[in-house]
């Protein structure tokens, strides 16, 4: 026995009445926006701070490296941007319209886990490479091109995830019936 009267049917043709699926699927779609942020900035705060670290270690025995040294933090804040850019892309797909169902959440969930994640690993790169890399150039300059050349890579691997979520957001934007 139903506890509520009403029918399904008669709900959703109240004006702007969503059905417990089409719940679901606005909650999983919120869940990614805010992973997404939450983990990109989680990695971008992370490598900022080691990078960081390592700029005031290299700056004490050479105060000429703190302009190189600042590379690394830099680059450790754009993970935060990139987390930024795709939470709002994702934010602007979710609809209460009723026409936003789980398929649309899963994949905007998936979109922000694999975009936020990838912020993160990368994030932590930055900061072990950027922290390391910027004390040992104060010893040798030579290292200087090698460091930014590591960094450079990190930030293919922050963007890998940033295309595969928008990609993924995109097919998430899509009305799928049935």
């Amino acid at each position: 026995m139903r506890e509520n009267p009403k029918s399904e049917d008669a709900e959703r043709s109240a004006p702007g009445a969503m059905s417990a699926s089409e719940h679901i699927g606005v909650c999983f779609g919120y869940l990614g926006a805010v992973s997404c942020l939450v983990m990109s900035c989680i990695g971008a705060a992370y490598g900022s701070a080691q990078a960081g670290l390592g700029l005031c270690r290299a700056g004490c025995r050479d105060p000429n490296m703190v302009i190189k040294g600042i590379i690394p933090v830099a680059m450790a804040g754009v993970r935060g941007i990139y987390g930024l850019v795709l939470s709002i892309i994702i934010m602007s797909g979710i609809r209460t319209d009723g026409t936003y169902g789980q398929y649309n959440g899963y994949m905007h969930l998936g979109a922000g886990l694999c975009c936020g994640a990838a912020q993160f690993a990368s994030g932590i790169a930055v900061g072990v490479v950027g922290e390391a890399g910027t004390q040992a150039t104060v010893f040798q300059s030579k290292l200087f091109a090698p460091l930014v050349l590591i960094l450079i890579f990190t930030e293919a691997l922050a963007l890998y995830g940033l295309i595969v979520g928008m990609i993924m957001a995109q097919s998430g934007q899509r009305r799928v019936d049935g």
